[in-house]
């Protein structure tokens, strides 16, 4: 039997997790719902998990077709069929992108105008309403959090990414089954891991004042590290791979503190079309960068960060994630990813537009996020 435990909305975790899920849709009055994945996913026989657990009259149908950074028209897409097919409710299945394309649906399904309007740096957060519909979020990687998290992250028509944030955004159940993930590779593993890790140290680095959060980001900070390389050699080790959804899990669920200059940076990266970058990834090259940049601001907390990795009261933090990066295969530069030089000033401007900025626990300008992506670069 699995756990079930509320903080923010309810978790249902443990191995054989998902064999349980038609329970969540009775609970939630979901008669009929649309599954929302992507073609990896569904290769991968992770839907069928998941609908060999339903009766299929409660299975609307499914949507394949999610983008590895979620788009605007993918979503439109989607509700189209969810209106086809008469669905009232969602089943998200597979990493952040997955999930949060079904967010973005949930809403687009339950509130009028213009989907840009209910974006949190246009003024949308007090907009978006209970009517949003129903979620059950599946996560099949351990690393975005997005399943307990209260934000879709969605690149519109015109290019921009744009964050869809409030609490009535948060999946009504998250069901994290950590058989799921048994099957990534080594590289997916390595990349989302360091996603996890760096949503437990931005949030546990903003300045907004909650402590609990921030005893969850570093118990899952410290889950991940411990566990990471682990998972990334053996990904047969259940022991490792359990302790990265918790670590995941516990990233998502710190969120309400905010990110920071890391994710400020990699949101309008994720949004271009050329080159495709892995959030993750991003994610992975950015954190030395960021954690030498915001050292001064949070000297106590960076004392805190290396006990909890266990290394010397005067060790150099960057480094250490440095070492872990090259331990699992992740790549040290921006230019490594694909990214041409000259796409370094738009992403500038984009980032400051971000609503990761306010929480990062340095205050950034132009010139910063210029010499962060340049050293990055």
């Amino acid at each position: 039997m699995s756990a079930s435990i509320s903080y923010l909305t309810t978790i249902r975790f443990g191995e054989g997790a998902v064999g349980e899920i038609d329970e969540d849709l009775g609970a939630l009055g979901i008669s009929r719902a649309l599954i929302v994945a992507d073609a990896g996913v569904v290769a991968a026989g992770l839907v069928e998990r998941v609908t060999d657990a339903v009766p299929a009259e409660r299975i609307a149908g499914v949507f394949d077709g999610t983008p590895s950074n979620p788009t605007q028209r993918a979503a439109e897409k989607a509700l189209d069929l969810y209106r086809e097919t008469g669905a009232d409710g969602l089943i998200a299945i597979g990493g952040g992108s997955p999930i949060d394309l079904a967010k973005a649906v949930a809403l687009m399904a339950t509130h009028e105008g213009p989907f840009d309007s209910y974006a949190a740096v246009l003024g949308g957060i007090p907009r978006i309403t209970a009517a949003v519909a129903p979620l059950i979020a599946v996560p099949t990687t351990a690393g975005t959090g997005s399943e307990v998290g209260r934000a879709a992250l969605v690149t519109l028509d015109d290019g921009r990414k744009l964050g869809f944030i409030s609490p009535h955004m948060i999946p009504n159940r998250a069901v994290c089954d950590p058989e799921l993930t048994y099957g990534m590779p080594p590289g997916l593993t390595a990349a989302t891991g360091m996603d996890a890790i760096s949503h437990c140290i931005e949030t546990y680095l903003s300045p907004r004042f909650n402590p609990p959060a921030e005893a969850i980001a570093l118990d899952g900070l410290a889950r991940a590290v411990a566990s990471l390389p682990k998972a990334v050699e053996d990904g047969a080790d259940v022991g490792a791979r359990r302790e990265m959804m918790i670590a995941a899990l516990h990233g998502g669920l710190t969120f309400q503190k905010g990110l920071g200059a890391i994710h400020a940076i990699s949101h309008p990266l994720g949004g271009l079309e050329e080159p495709s970058l892995h959030h993750g990834t991003l994610n992975a090259v950015l954190l030395p960068h960021v954690l030498r940049f915001n050292e001064a601001a949070a000297p106590g907390k960076y004392a805190a960060m290396r006990e909890v990795v266990g290394i010397a009261p005067d060790a150099d933090l960057a480094g250490y994630f440095e070492a872990l990066n090259a331990t699992i295969g992740m790549p040290k530069t921006l230019s490594e990813m694909g990214l041409p030089r000259q796409a370094i000033p738009p992403i500038v401007e984009g980032a400051l537009k971000d609503h990761s900025v306010p929480t990062n626990p340095r205050a950034l300008d132009a010139a910063s996020v210029k010499a962060l992506m340049e050293a990055a670069y």
